[in-house]
């Protein structure tokens, strides 16, 4: 009888444990299904590091490449072009012979001014023994006064005649220098129009070539009336940088300095133009070339900078969204300025290192948890290196 009871006994203290342990696994599974359902999924973000970098200030402009100078090379005398010196296309140095003219009519009229030379020069020399014979017969009253006078107006007539003389060789040796055409400056030469064989005139409407000097060149380019007062800020300063790009935005061609500011703003589109030179020692850039400008205003030293996908505007301005360090979201109100399609500085309001989501704001609520799914640059970035964009 006592060995059934403790049967009893013990079945009953296993049901009741068996029925606890049932209710506990109940209980925590409901638990924990209830955590699921308060604690939100985290949602996958990109982010970012705050930099801090030195970031050049460029505005930008459309311009177009003049020559420095541009000579039509025309001829000073008529005649025959006997030889062209040139290659279309070739550059050619200040001094470098272009072309010939048939010299032999230039020649002979030289000669001739030349010999009519010698000719007065030895009737002077006559005139001058007869001056002084005259002279001493006057002294002993054996000549006249007026024929005295009159034999020196004849020696300072052929004295004219030599000054006249030189004056005509001169002009005759400048007629014959013009036959041989040279550059007038360093630059490149255009097409001949002219072929050997042809006369050619001083008053032809096509030129011989044209000659263009692209070493230095120049480039013409507007900006806003509004950036009149830090680009004039910036010359105050010292040289202004320049940097001449293609038409693609894509490829740098030179680098050159600001020369001046048009001295009138243009009312009609309020805007204002400026003259630029390069160097151009390479040749990159052309006479008539559409051109890129940047124009280097000033330079923010030890910028916070971060890219401008992650800058978004609200009701009360700029603001991006921080992942703090438990992976939350927070949204942080900032001053930013876009300098360009890869870089914004945020002046105020966020620190170097710090996080920033670059994609997937949208989904982002203040507080929300976050899965980073990229980071590039690491948090502990800093760059100290201009940006040259």
């Amino acid at each position: 009888m006592t060995g059934r009871i403790s049967r009893r006994n013990f079945f009953l203290v296993a049901g009741i444990a068996a029925a606890c342990l049932a209710v506990a696994i109940i209980v925590w599974r409901h638990g924990k299904s209830q955590a699921a359902r308060a604690a939100p999924p985290s949602i996958p973000v990109t982010v970012t590091a705050a930099m801090q970098r030195d970031v050049p200030i460029y505005y930008d402009a459309l311009g177009t490449v003049l020559a420095e100078n541009t000579v039509a090379i025309r001829a000073q005398v008529t005649g025959q072009i006997v030889s062209v010196a040139f290659v279309q296309g070739q550059e050619v140095r200040q001094g470098d012979v272009l072309a010939r003219i048939d010299p032999a009519p230039f020649k002979a009229t030289l000669d001739q001014n030349v010999a009519k030379k010698s000719d007065d020069e030895a009737q002077l020399v006559d005139a001058q023994k007869d001056l002084a014979r005259f002279t001493t017969l006057a002294r002993k009253d054996f000549e006249t006064q007026q024929n005295v006078d009159l034999q020196q107006a004849k020696v300072d007539h052929f004295k004219a005649s030599i000054d006249s003389d030189q004056a005509a060789i001169e002009a005759a040796q400048i007629q014959l220098n013009y036959a041989t055409i040279t550059a007038p400056i360093d630059g490149v030469v255009g097409f001949r129009q002219v072929d050997v064989g042809n006369i050619i005139h001083t008053n032809d409407v096509n030129p011989l070539t044209v000659l263009t000097q692209i070493k230095p060149c120049t480039a013409v380019f507007t900006l806003p009336q509004s950036d009149l007062g830090p680009v004039r800020e910036a010359m105050l300063q010292g040289t202004v940088s320049v940097l001449a790009f293609d038409q693609n935005d894509q490829k740098q061609l030179a680098e050159g300095k600001l020369l001046l500011i048009n001295n009138q703003i243009d009312q009609t589109t309020s805007t204002i133009q400026l003259k630029a030179e390069f160097p151009n020692d390479d040749g990159r850039l052309w006479p008539g070339e559409f051109v890129r400008i940047r124009i280097l205003i000033t330079t923010r030293k030890n910028a916070v900078t971060i890219p401008p996908v992650a800058v978004q505007r609200g009701p009360d301005g700029f603001y991006v969204w921080v992942i703090n360090p438990d992976n939350t979201a927070e949204q942080r109100p900032i001053d930013a300025q876009t300098v360009n399609e890869d870089t914004a500085i945020a002046s105020k309001g966020l620190n170097v290192g710090e996080r920033v989501v670059v994609n997937g704001q949208s989904r982002l609520d203040a507080g929300s948890h976050v899965e980073i799914r990229g980071q590039n640059p690491p948090p502990n970035a800093t760059e100290q290196q201009a940006d040259k964009s």
